[in-house]
């Protein structure tokens, strides 16, 4: 199935997801907000893969919302034509409309969250805006020398609302994140590094993908329950108390532990070859039926 946003492929149980709209800057049209929640759906439910890489083309990674495809008169959402009285109409459902669409959209990013898969972001020039949102919703973060992300949505003279302020704050200093904020300002990657955003720098976009393709398939190796627990105890831990982390840890492992799974992967380690591993299962859809 083709995507207007995104290509997709698979290589050895990593699933790459590229931005494919460089001459947009990779800019996030109408469909990116469906087609991204769709194919982490895909991949995760079904299946397909066991990490999934988020990389894009082009000198940038993503401008971030593609403000004229939304705007009156764009090739988006709005409407060529708005006379007077549709213009007042609109102020007046405007709020809850806007809460509907920014409800849609942050839902698209937390699919990356919620996946039971790891997602690894590869960022390249700029990451901006909406970028910084989908980043921060992926498990780890790695970018080129050259690049840079901005919460730029200050300079345009709104707040950013799709993810980043409650996730840049568990992720790196909040004094770091108000500067950000309320300036707009650029981090370059190196900065980002250092305080803990971004996991590692690499000199260029080929270096970056071989380095960030490279770790993926290190992740794929391990057996694909212990690395969902991982994540799932990870997140819990984020949002919790420890002694609520310490519990939740304690009951998952007593009902997911698999000794099975843990002798394959001693046996494989010592043996010095891949492990045989059992797949996630797939996810069963809901029918109208189901109770449960």
């Amino acid at each position: 199935m083709g995507h207007e946003c995104f290509d997709v492929r698979i290589e050895g149980k990593v699933a790459h997801v590229v931005l494919n709209r460089p001459e947009k800057r990779n800019s996030m049209s109408p469909a990116f907000w469906d087609e991204l929640p769709a194919i982490v759906r895909d991949l995760d439910e079904n299946a397909r893969a066991r990490v999934i890489v988020i990389s894009s083309t082009g000198p940038h990674f993503s401008a971030g919302l593609d403000l004229q495809a939304f705007a009156p008169g764009g090739n988006g959402t709005g409407e060529n034509e708005i006379d007077a009285s549709q213009r007042r109409r609109m102020r007046r459902v405007h709020g809850a409309r806007f809460y509907d669409d920014v409800r849609r959209m942050q839902a698209s990013f937390s699919a990356l969250e919620n996946c039971r898969l790891p997602v690894l972001a590869a960022i390249q020039g700029g990451c901006i805006g909406g970028g910084v949102d989908l980043v921060t919703a992926c498990d780890m973060r790695y970018a080129t020398e050259d690049a840079f992300l901005t919460i730029f949505e200050t300079r345009i003279g709104m707040t950013a609302d799709v993810g980043t302020f409650p996730r840049l704050v568990k992720l790196i200093p909040e004094g770091i994140v108000r500067e950000l904020a309320y300036t707009g300002r650029r981090m370059p990657a190196e900065e980002a590094r250092s305080v803990g955003l971004i996991n590692r720098v690499y000199p260029d976009h080929a270096a970056l993908l071989e380095g960030v393709s490279e770790l993926a398939h290190e992740i794929a190796a391990n057996a694909p329950l212990a690395v969902y627990g991982c994540k799932r105890m990870i997140n819990y831990s984020r949002d919790h108390s420890t002694a609520d982390g310490l519990d939740y840890v304690g009951i998952w492992n007593a009902s997911m532990l698999q000794p099975d799974e843990m002798a394959e992967a001693l046996a494989a380690n010592a043996e010095k070859r891949d492990g045989d591993f059992v797949e996630l299962p797939r996810i069963k859809p809901r029918s109208d039926g189901d109770i449960f």
